[in-house]
């Protein structure tokens, strides 16, 4: 992938994201008319008025978010709690993440670091990529650890890993045992923190 195909494909990104953007809003006003945000009942009829189609687009839409940010990934991780509940809500935010960063990692390793610096700030990856310094061992240690963390910037890094050495069963069983936790965290944390504040308010 030369740079000018990699100037187009930013340029397409940026637009996709502003259009998710611009579509979140316009949404998000529709829902709020509708009262399906002052009324949990009213959004999960909305989605699950499909029986099929509904959890289909939201797993889709999970791991689109992954490789490109349309909607940011707290708000369909909540979001999927609320609309399917605390189980198979879940169940599809933890399968189409994890689905996702696999994709995002054979890309990074597909398309090489000129699509990393495409998608990622020079800036953080000088810093995660120090980690090399001291070894592909101790990367991935810190790699494991910043996974199982519900803050760490989990796409940025997948893609930056998929520039070493680590290799893809490393990858497979760092996602598959330290994404749930987190994932379980900032949901439960935006349900349940969101609905703390509002009363506290």
């Amino acid at each position: 992938m030369n740079d000018n195909v990699l100037r187009y494909v930013k340029r397409i990104f940026n637009i996709v994201t502003l259009l998710g953007l611009l579509a979140t809003i316009i949404g998000s006003i529709y829902l709020w008319r509708l009262g399906a945000f002052q009324n949990q009942t009213i959004l999960q009829q909305l989605i699950l008025a499909h029986r099929y189609l509904g959890p289909l687009i939201f797993f889709c839409m999970q791991i689109i978010q992954v490789i490109v940010p349309i909607i940011p990934g707290g708000l369909t991780m909540a979001a999927g709690v609320l609309i399917f509940g605390p189980v198979w809500g879940f169940v599809y935010n933890y399968v189409g993440i994890a689905l996702g960063s696999f994709l995002l990692f054979h890309f990074g390793r597909k398309y090489g670091q000129t699509l990393v610096h495409t998608f990622v700030k020079e800036k953080t990856y000088n810093k995660y990529m120090g980690w090399l310094d001291k070894g592909q061992k101790r990367f991935n240690i810190i790699f494991a650890l910043l996974i199982l963390s519900p803050i760490a910037p989990d796409d940025a890094l997948v893609l930056i890993a998929s520039q070493t050495k680590m290799s893809w069963r490393f990858l497979f069983w760092t996602i598959i045992l330290c994404k749930p936790l987190p994932i379980f965290l900032y949901s439960y944390l935006l349900i349940f923190g969101g609905g703390f504040l509002t009363h506290f308010l």
